[in-house]
């Protein structure tokens, strides 16, 4: 019997996932076996997928996906998949309209995330807005996708909102930066009473002090509501002499407060090890944005981009993921603050 309990979950006997092996490395996260999941030119005019989100939708599954058009630019286009493996794409980029219904489509259209609050599905990405910034859009039946105000002026990035709203208000992690790939970030919460205008920004956790994520760090797959806090799969960034190398790390966060970090990781869950993560467009990325959970076994699926050319997969049980961030947890004062100043 789980001690740790998804709160507000419901079950997926048909999530994606494999035992796990005898042999792992220290975290207790194992990578699909016939990983990349999505290879290289998936569909018509699209080089790369990488760097998508999925979630369950009428008995099957539904995707956002990063798709590197073969002219180099970005744009998001919907897959569906029965098992959350294999998927199928639509050929044509997801058209986005205003909410008069007009066309309304971004310049490019990066790294989307995938969260429902209440009976809407959301979907957040990097846009161009004079800059690099957070889009939005909404749907009620991934038919017609509706364009939501930009939340934030340049720059910002990895945004992912929470999946349900606290103390009546929606909350949204985001990463502001400039204009580049900058060797600085730290993750930030806004709130908001309807998704238009955004406020009350806390600080939540900056670049940690150990090597792995000693650059900067973004928020990564939507938090997961437990009975411990609110588990957070992120990823942190180190330098090295020939470039950034990106790794998925864990910290769960106070469940009212969510500006506040219970536990935090000072070991890094999953970087870089495989050749699909170690070479590819852009080398050694280990990049989550996704989970699917299933809360009758407390199974975990996490979906992460590898090395700017793929998907992966990896599982970790609820119990065993919790247990280990809070074994190896290291606070900051940052960390544990209410994030005002």
């Amino acid at each position: 019997m789980s001690k740790v309990k998804f709160i507000g979950g419901s079950a997926l006997p048909n999530i994606p996932w494999q035992d796990k092996p005898e042999k792992i490395g220290d975290a207790p996260i194992w990578r699909y076996t016939e990983n990349p999941i999505i290879g290289r030119n998936p569909l018509k005019n699209v080089a790369r997928i990488f760097n998508s989100a999925v979630m369950p939708y009428n008995g099957e599954f539904i995707g956002v996906f990063r798709g590197e058009q073969v002219n180099g630019i970005p744009y998001i286009y919907l897959g569906h998949s029965q098992d959350g493996i294999h998927w199928q794409y639509d050929e044509e980029k997801i058209h986005f309209v205003d909410e008069n219904g007009n066309d309304f489509m971004p310049k490019y259209a990066y790294d989307p995330r995938l969260v429902k609050v209440e009976d809407i599905y959301y979907i957040m990405w990097c846009t161009d807005f004079y800059g690099a910034a957070i889009g939005m859009a909404k749907t009620t039946d991934f038919k017609t996708f509706v364009r939501i105000e930009n939340p934030f002026i340049p720059f910002n990035r990895n945004a992912v909102l929470f999946p349900r709203k606290i103390n009546d208000k929606f909350m949204l992690l985001s990463r502001p930066s400039d204009s580049g790939h900058t060797p600085f970030g730290d993750v930030f919460l806004s709130e908001s009473p309807d998704m238009v205008y955004w406020g009350r920004h806390r600080h939540v956790m900056g670049k940690g002090s150990e090597w792995w994520e000693s650059v900067k760090i973004g928020g990564g797959a939507a938090p997961i509501e437990t009975s411990e806090g609110w588990l957070l799969f992120y990823h942190g960034v180190s330098g090295t002499c020939n470039g950034f190398v990106y790794s998925i790390g864990g910290a769960i966060l106070d469940i009212d407060n969510p500006s506040i970090v219970k536990y935090r990781c000072e070991n890094y869950l999953l970087t870089p090890e495989e050749w699909y993560e170690e070479r590819g467009f852009v080398p050694n990325v280990c990049f989550p944005c996704a989970t699917l959970q299933d809360a009758d076994t407390g199974r975990i699926a996490i979906y992460y981009g590898a090395a700017d050319s793929y998907v992966g997969l990896a599982f970790t049980k609820l119990d065993e993921i919790v247990e280990y961030i809070k074994a190896h947890s290291v606070l900051s004062e940052q960390d544990s603050e209410i994030g005002i100043r």
